[in-house]
């Protein structure tokens, strides 16, 4: 029997879960494993965190834009084991920044296989009608997992030492693969144009805008994905250890905030409209991050309130967005769109994440106050560039839904 409907999109938001065990693997153990093991700097450890979004942003045009000739189930299939070989290997091979940074990038590249890929693999097997809503909790998946990601590699490395955390974690993407081998195929429409050609996307101003929109989001998720955990130990230190939650809680609960704020985003945004809610959104975003960065010295409890507010703000976009890039894409160059959505995204994705810790290193590092106002500054002003991009693409007199 082959998944169809609803069990269709219960098994990939299952399988998603899994490819995403590894995905903030790094970022998790970073500040209190490989920073003071390998002696790394914040610009070398952002750079080595963001090795997954530079190894995605290079893959992914390609995998991608190759599921408008192929099944995408076949290339989701091949990028899921990929992916959790790669973090296996981190377990086995990783000796300091950059043997690190390569496998890191390398588990990036089988990402690029599995997100997008998915995303197309589970739209070509769903009727029109059921699009909208399934792409959100598809998109609104991926914060439950990054959560969950969150929660495992923190446990294993505190109970089982670092190297464990990625050896459990890498098992995550065979879910993934499971779900693969129970899907029916299905044959892409014919597609005319060549295999790389985006003069089509680049023209579609509708869709741009929510790409350019959604790199604004990714530079801003994560820089504070990638510096969450490093945040919350400062806010510990700096109190004497009287914060009233953990790291790993705060990152687990900042994350698992995600998925129903992603839902409730694009549930406003069907009713109100995607370009106000998005607008109002970002904006939000913006305010609540200055806020946390004025605030950085501030009694734990507060900062606690304002990033569990920060939780809901930065992923309520999501959805929307990635939706009215899918909806707005021509089906003939839907993998294309869909390429250039994530390509951006995932390229910005790794800006934010080395860009933050450069920020963090030049006002002053993790253990000032100063440090963590410029990152939250850096986060606001990504964001609000997805308001202008937006603007940008109802200038082209397109209909904006």
């Amino acid at each position: 029997m082959r998944l169809t409907g609803r069990p269709l999109v219960v098994a990939m938001c299952f399988g998603q879960l899994g490819n995403l065990l590894p995905h903030v693997a790094v970022p998790a153990v970073m500040p209190q494993h490989l920073m003071p093991l390998w002696s790394l700097s914040g610009a070398e450890a952002g750079l080595m965190a963001s090795a997954f979004a530079f190894g995605y942003m290079l893959a992914v045009p390609v995998l991608t834009t190759l599921t408008d000739r192929i099944d995408a189930r076949l290339i989701l299939l091949v990028g899921s084991a990929a992916t959790a070989l790669a973090t296996l290997a981190f377990g086995l091979f990783a000796r300091g920044l950059w043997s690190a940074s390569l496998i890191w990038g390398l588990a990036g590249i089988g990402f690029a296989g599995a997100y997008m890929p998915g995303l197309k693999a589970l739209t070509d097997r769903l009727p029109p009608g059921d699009v909208s809503r399934s792409v959100t909790l598809y998109t609104s998946s991926f914060s439950f997992g990054v959560g969950l990601s969150f929660l495992v590699a923190q446990l294993a490395a505190e109970w089982l030492g670092w190297r464990a955390a990625f050896f459990i974690t890498g098992l995550g993407p065979f879910a993934m693969v499971a779900a693969c081998l129970a899907m029916g195929s299905v044959k892409p429409l014919p597609v005319q144009r060549r295999l790389f050609d985006f003069g089509p996307v680049l023209r579609n101003r509708t869709a741009m805008g929510y790409v350019l929109g959604y790199g604004a989001h990714c530079f801003e998720l994560y820089g504070i994905r990638t510096w969450l955990v490093a945040f919350w130990s400062f806010v510990v230190m700096h109190n004497g250890g009287a914060a009233v939650l953990g790291p790993v809680a705060v990152s687990v609960l900042f994350s698992l905030l995600a998925m129903p704020a992603s839902i409730l985003g694009n549930e406003w945004a069907l009713r109100f409209g995607r370009h106000r809610a998005l607008t109002v959104l970002m904006i939000a975003s913006a305010v609540i991050a200055l806020t946390i960065g004025l605030s950085a010295g501030a009694p734990p409890l507060l900062l606690l309130l304002l990033l569990l507010l920060y939780a809901f703000s930065v992923p309520s976009d999501s959805g929307t967005l990635t939706s009215g890039m899918t909806m707005s894409a021509a089906p003939s160059h839907k993998g294309a769109t869909m390429a250039m959505h994530t390509t951006v995204g995932f390229g910005l994705s790794a800006f934010g994440a080395w860009g933050a810790g450069v920020t963090l290193d030049l006002a002053g590092g993790p253990e000032s106050t100063s440090g963590w106002l410029a990152v939250f500054v850096l986060l606001a002003g990504s964001i609000l560039l997805g308001p202008l991009a937006l603007w940008w693409s109802r200038r082209g007199g397109e209909e904006t839904v």
